[in-house]
């Protein structure tokens, strides 16, 4: 089994134990500097608190292995920067701007658009003109954009 997997094998059952969603997990360096960074997401806000106390306890689950060799735990929510990976993360997001692509019967479409509303896996974005339905399962890529209104 690698690095990877033994670890997301060891964390996987504590982050979703507090409903918590697990984004990505990036392991950079080797044995001697090994940096691992664990990315976390719900569908409300995460405190700081609520990070740190992941963090020590990830750090209690990993520190048993000593096959990770000396590590760098990081954990933190996604930030704005990552796409939205999972629908539940969408409803904490009404009223602000996206950048969204996404897949239609004939072709890949991208727009700026607010996100009006989620009823299942219903979401309506507006450009400032039209209203535009898009189904979860069409999206490939979506982003929160920054807005500093």
């Amino acid at each position: 089994m690698d690095i990877k997997s033994k670890i997301l094998k060891l964390i996987s059952p504590l982050v979703e134990s507090k409903n918590l969603l697990l984004i990505e997990l990036i392991i950079r360096g080797d044995e001697r500097k090994r940096i691992i960074e664990v990315y976390v997401d719900s569908a409300e806000n995460i405190s700081a608190d609520s990070l740190a106390e992941l963090s020590r306890e990830i750090n209690n689950l990993l520190s048993v292995d000593e096959t990770l060799g000396n590590y760098r735990l990081d954990v933190s929510s996604p930030g704005v920067n990552r796409p939205l990976k999972y629908l539940v993360q969408y409803p904490k997001h009404i009223n602000r701007y996206f950048e969204v692509e996404y897949q239609t019967e004939s072709e890949l479409k991208k727009i700026k658009a607010k996100l009006l509303s989620v009823a299942g896996n219903e979401l309506v974005f507006n450009d400032g003109k039209n209203d535009f339905l898009i189904n979860y399962n069409q999206i490939t890529k979506a982003k929160v954009l920054i807005s500093f209104s």
